[in-house]
């Protein structure tokens, strides 16, 4: 009776370790050093740049096994910089971004889906302001390899860009666009490097 229900044990211990809902893709940490968020939004006949400075990303990512990858790529908004301080603290105010009420900017990945040779489209959650909207973002992988720097790692880097409208997100209002001062679409870029013991 005893072998039997060992018996038991081990199949259902076997089935658990070998279900896809336990799995977990290989873990990246991501190089604030060599990683970034930017934009650009046009300016009556100009372009404006920007970035945020303080950003976190969790990344699990295994190209072989994409059910078990995600991503959580989180912005704090008061760090926004376009090397203009006045400019800046009014991004931050309630008449965009208001920082001080929502601080941060959010997206977290629902499902990914490999498009082409080293591309993927990452359909997620995208909060601003409090609200959550549905979003998918193009990714191109740019490969995976030891670090040429240190041998005990390997490195994953990931490029993307998209347009955002920000009326939409409630990143100000039409007044601006409708005056033809400031763009509604803004040009959003992502680019990161990721580390991982090998």
């Amino acid at each position: 009776m005893k072998t039997f229900q060992l018996l038991i044990y081990a199949v259902v211990l076997m089935l658990v370790s070998n279900n896809p809902l336990h799995a977990a893709a290989r873990k990246w940490e991501v190089d604030k050093a060599h990683s970034g968020f930017h934009f650009s939004v046009g300016h009556i006949f100009s372009t404006i740049n920007g970035f945020f400075n303080d950003f976190e990303v969790e990344m699990q990512f295994d190209p072989s096994d994409l059910k078990a990858s995600q991503m959580v790529f989180t912005i704090k908004v008061a760090s926004i910089d376009t090397n203009i301080e006045k400019r800046d603290k009014h991004l931050q105010s309630p008449d965009f971004f208001d920082a001080a009420t929502y601080p941060t900017m959010t997206f977290t990945s629902k499902k990914i889906t490999k498009t082409g040779e080293n591309s993927y489209d990452v359909a997620g959650e995208f909060e601003v302001k409090g609200v959550k909207y549905d979003l998918v973002l193009p990714l191109t992988l740019a490969g995976i390899k030891q670090h040429p720097m240190d041998n005990k790692k390997d490195i994953l880097g990931f490029n993307g860009s998209i347009i955002l409208d920000r009326l939409l997100y409630k990143v100000g209002t039409g007044k601006f666009a409708d005056l033809g001062i400031i763009g509604k679409d803004v040009d959003a870029r992502i680019t990161l490097e990721l580390l991982s013991d090998n």
